[in-house]
């Protein structure tokens, strides 16, 4: 690691699994599944019903009254989380130079609860009943802009919007605006697609199961995959420089971001293949690490059958098969959209931090063709020093984290 390598210092999870990274883990490492019936409306007309949904949290107490009816549920998590990572990087902002501090988010959706009701009070009572914070609370920068003004991070700010690949790219962000002189980012993300004007985005795509038992409706590599199920929620991750976190004093590190790397698939109906492999071949290229290196795939798990078939075959092709353990812990959430990926993140950071796998629950049919060592039924314990996270984008976004114990 260099001098200046980008370490995390502090996370922040706002999950179906549970607010706060140790309630996320100990969930997580029991295979509780947290996928229901949609509950933020009635979703019975739709004909997907299930949702992996933030059960116990709350805006009201947790974030500043003045902002709940500016803000959308999206931003109100990223806010409750970016208080926990703070809290856990045991950082004040009002101790370091405002310039210093970015902010890099990624968001799928965007405000659509928000948007849906101000735009139903303009179909119903007309332009005089839309209020002035429909201009700005639906917008993918929102969340960025808030934390931004909250905390009084000045330094370089941004969002990426790249759907599932998206907060694989923010971390990417963050590293470079920390190459550029800054000493602390926000990052990572969170979504929240729930309203009946955001699930039909959704269901556009035809990628979304329409089953209705949650125990049969999400399974990635399986036999019976049929599609994903949505989730919401995310993580807020502290990235800093490593000499300004010894510096202040940081009293723990999570781990390096050690490499990153992005593609972008062909249009369809191209003889070219998709380019996922080539993210992970250059990932370990930036990382200077070899493919023996890993100890475990976060997979980007879209259960799919050509998508989990493509993801398959791209592992494979790089590492061998069956050669290094892969998991999809998403199954007990969902696919959180630009949250997916940042919770992916923690979770990997916690497997090297206790030596542990994460399991991919629900899957007891995997496809033999495949060829990757899945993590099924239970946690896997052995040593775990290096991970990489893999996301992919509806649209043809491709992306790949490798990240690395501290020394």
């Amino acid at each position: 690691m260099s001098a200046a390598a980008p370490v995390v210092t502090g996370v922040g999870v706002v999950a179906p699994t549970g607010l706060g990274v140790e309630e996320h883990w100990a969930a997580t490492l029991r295979g509780t599944s947290r996928i229901g019936r949609i509950g933020r409306f009635d979703a019975s007309p739709y004909p997907v019903r299930l949702a992996g949904e933030v059960g116990d949290f709350t805006a009201k107490g947790n974030v500043p009254g003045r902002l709940i009816p500016q803000t959308d549920h999206w931003t109100h998590m990223a806010l409750v989380a970016t208080d926990m990572a703070l809290a856990d990087a045991g950082v004040n902002p009002a101790d370091l130079p405002e310039y210093e501090m970015g902010v890099v988010t990624a968001s799928s959706s965007g405000g659509v609860e928000f948007g849906q009701r101000e735009i139903q009070q303009l179909w119903d009572k007309g332009p005089r009943h839309v209020g002035a914070y429909q201009s700005i609370a639906w917008f993918y920068a929102a969340t960025t802009g808030q934390i931004s003004i909250r905390h009084g991070m000045r330094g370089p700010c941004g969002v990426v919007v790249a759907e599932q690949a998206g907060a694989l790219e923010s971390l990417a962000q963050a590293r470079r605006v920390l190459e550029d002189g800054a000493r602390l980012v926000v990052s990572g993300g969170t979504d929240a697609p729930f309203s009946p004007y955001g699930l039909t985005c959704q269901i556009a795509n035809g990628r979304l199961s329409s089953r209705t038992d949650p125990r049969r409706a999400y399974l990635p590599f399986d036999a019976d995959a049929n599609g994903y199920v949505p989730g919401e929620g995310g993580a807020i991750i502290i990235v800093e420089d490593a000499r300004a976190a010894r510096a202040r004093g940081a009293a723990k590190t999570y781990g390096v971001i050690a490499g990153h790397a992005a593609t972008f698939d062909p249009a369809p109906g191209s003889e070219r293949p998709p380019a996922l492999r080539r993210a992970i071949e250059n990932a370990l290229a930036d990382a200077g690490l070899e493919p023996r290196d890993i100890d475990v795939v976060f997979a980007d798990a879209a259960g799919v059958p050509d998508l989990d078939r493509a993801e398959a075959e791209a592992i494979a092709a790089v590492f061998g098969e069956r050669a290094v353990p892969v998991t999809a812990p998403k199954t007990m959430t969902g696919r959180l959209y630009a949250g997916g990926p940042a919770l992916d993140i923690v979770t990997a950071l916690l497997a090297i931090r206790d030596s542990i796998i994460p399991a991919t629950i629900g899957v007891g049919d995997p496809v033999p063709g495949y060829a990757i060592d899945l993590v099924t039924d239970e946690p896997r314990v052995v040593e775990v020093r290096t991970a990489m996270v893999l996301a992919r984008g509806y649209g043809g976004f491709n992306a790949a984290l490798v990240l690395r114990a501290s020394p």
